[in-house]
């Protein structure tokens, strides 16, 4: 029978209680929130079944495929919407459709009602937005190892995807290959404590003070590459946890709360044990930069000869190209290696959570670095940060130094030079500023940015007595690596005691602002060629009881002003928006909207784009 003396030789795949027909084996969760069998002697007939599909035992035996190395395909889904809602290019949605097209049945993880994790088979398309994407914990896998050898000896065909140590059990399970069953595997660094994601999400509920309604572990509205994590609360707000501020991200990664099994993973290197592996193709930028534009590639191992053969009926899903087998390792070294443990006293980890909040065993054992925390390296680059960008942008132009200087030390401007909050001034940018005129830098701008070596189209900024230019900086953009471009021909005016405000974002060649009263840009929004923006008319009027002079302009967060559109006065364009080529927008613009026209209206509602 099953007995584990030593918690690393249990991987948590639930495959020896689906296997035991007297019901003697049932799990308990221990203090770290992980599962062990514990076996009911006066029910155990001792069978040892559970020791044969153990796969911690039979590794040697499944070691085996017909590719070693594998065969190695970069993919993204042809559908953009797919794309957008997957961990990486929606490799997995294109093999479960296809499936689901041949009337089969695809098993995979989703979130229960308090966002832990299970096993699930359906045989319905509308619950692969459910089974798509990464969740990042150890799913329960009860119950999926039956279900799925009672669908194939009824003859249905599946789609198993699943952690290596799961589809490895699977495998042993059946006892043998059946053609039709797909197994699919994926390049895991581990998987953590559920008990410990639950008491991340008590955490962001009681900071946010709602419930948690929405989670996606790798959301894309910031880039693939920034590996966001989105909650949404039931009281409407959000919470974006980039990188490695995320604070649950940032343990997972120094390896603090991951299932004991995992630091000596069985199921690295090769062969490949499923048929198909699937995982995020870092490093594509390096091979085909047509396949990546920061939505997400696909990489894709195709294993045996089955894999190959159902991949060749999903080709016509996806956008993809072979690549070789050594172009993956440098970005993929958990397909190759465990992770290494925590350097800290993990039981006493573990006790401190369960006396305690998440946040406080942030604060004890992996908490966000401060300065003091940073190496002499790390410190050095920091110093000499701001001097580089003055290298970088303004070259050795004395003009565009001399610009800068007046600019960012002037009486009535407010700027952080050691912390990058400039204006860095380029040398074809030309300034009218009134003395008493304030400019409130909290992040940086780049005005006047010219790709094209040698032109000189100039960018100016004119601002009467009494006016405010405010850049600022914002969530949904303050991970990016540049400063907010403003390019050549832009032409802006701040007058009548008017207030500008800019948040973090890019605007194309020849932006025209004219802000008398009040106009605000939020972050993220992208401004295409030749765009107009005005919230004053002039000294002139149309003789009309509607006509508006001057209004507020207000664009907010993660809006698309395409090439040559106009944003009249009083208008406010709503949040995640896109206003069409050419447009003249006189009204307001719904959130999420597509418009169009000369006077603009609504095309399409409900829109997504990046």
């Amino acid at each position: 029978m099953i007995s584990i003396k030593n918690n690393i030789d249990c991987c948590g795949c639930n495959a020896c209680g689906d296997v035991c027909a007297h019901g003697a084996i049932t799990f308990k969760t221990d203090i770290e929130g992980f599962w062990y069998p514990v076996v009911d002697e006066t029910k155990c007939v001792d069978c040892r079944l559970c020791e044969r599909v153990c796969p911690e035992l039979h590794i040697g035996e499944l070691k085996k495929n017909d590719n070693n190395p594998p065969v190695t395909v970069a993919a993204i889904n042809k559908n953009m919407a797919v794309r957008w809602d997957s961990t990486s290019g929606g490799a997995f949605s294109a093999l479960a459709e296809v499936m689901y097209e041949q009337g089969g049945y695809v098993s995979g993880a989703v979130y229960d009602e308090n966002f832990l994790v299970h096993n699930f088979v359906s045989d319905k398309p509308e619950d692969l937005s459910r089974l798509r994407s990464s969740k990042y914990l150890q799913s329960n896998a009860e119950g999926l190892y039956v279900r799925i050898r009672e669908l194939l000896r009824n003859g249905k065909k599946v789609l198993a995807c699943g952690t290596p140590c799961q589809m490895a059990a699977l495998r042993l399970f059946l006892h043998k290959d059946y053609d039709n069953l797909v197994i699919v595997d994926f390049i895991c660094r581990g998987v953590n404590s559920p008990k410990v994601y639950r008491k991340y999400l008590d955490s962001l509920e009681r900071k946010y003070g709602g419930k948690v309604v929405y989670v996606k572990a790798k959301n894309k509205e910031l880039g693939w590459r920034n590996l966001t994590r989105k909650v949404v609360f039931d009281n409407g707000k959000v919470y974006y946890g980039v990188k490695m501020d995320d604070n649950f991200r940032r343990g997972y990664h120094t390896n603090v709360f991951c299932r004991p099994s995992c630091y000596t993973c069985q199921y690295k290197g090769f062969p490949r044990i499923a048929d198909i592996t699937i995982a995020d193709y870092w490093g594509i930028e390096k091979i085909n930069k047509n396949l990546d534009n920061n939505i997400g590639t696909s990489m894709i191992l195709l294993n045996s000869k089955k894999g190959e053969n159902f991949f060749g009926q999903v080709k016509d899903k996806i956008e993809w190209e072979y690549t070789t087998f050594e172009s993956i390792l440098p970005g993929n070294v958990a397909l190759t290696k465990p992770i290494e443990p925590a350097k800290i006293d993990r039981r006493q980890f573990f006790e401190d959570l369960d006396k305690g909040t998440f946040d406080e065993v942030v604060s004890k054992y992996f908490p966000l670095k401060t300065n003091a925390d940073l190496s002499f390296r790390q410190k050095l680059k920091g110093i000499l940060k701001p001097y580089y960008g003055l290298y970088q942008y303004l070259g050795f132009s004395p003009k565009a130094y001399i610009n800068f200087l007046k600019l960012n030390y002037r009486k009535n401007t407010e700027s952080d030079w050691m912390s990058g909050h400039v204006i860095y001034t380029m040398p074809s940018s030309t300034f009218d500023i009134h003395p008493s005129a304030k400019i409130i830098i909290k992040a940086s701008l780049l005005y006047g940015k010219n790709p094209v070596k040698g032109m000189r189209i100039p960018t100016c900024l004119r601002m009467e007595a009494n006016t405010t230019l405010e850049i600022h900086d914002g969530p949904l953009t303050r991970y990016g690596t540049m400063p907010y471009n403003l390019r050549y021909g832009a032409y802006i005016e701040i007058v009548n005691g008017g207030r500008l405000t800019i948040g973090q974002g890019a605007a194309n060649v020849g932006l025209t602002i004219m802000c008398a009263k009040e106009v605000t840009i939020g972050n993220g929004v992208r401004i295409g060629r030749n765009v107009s923006i005005r919230d004053w008319n002039g000294s002139h009027v149309i003789i009309n009881d509607h006509y508006r002079n001057h209004a507020p302009v207000r664009i907010e967060d993660h809006v698309w002003l395409c090439t040559g559109c106009t944003i009249m006065p009083g208008v406010t364009v709503g949040e995640g928006s896109v206003v069409a080529a050419n447009a003249t927008v006189t009204k307001d613009v719904p959130p999420h909207s597509l418009v169009g026209g000369s006077p603009a209206k609504v095309i399409k509602e409900n829109i997504e784009w990046y």
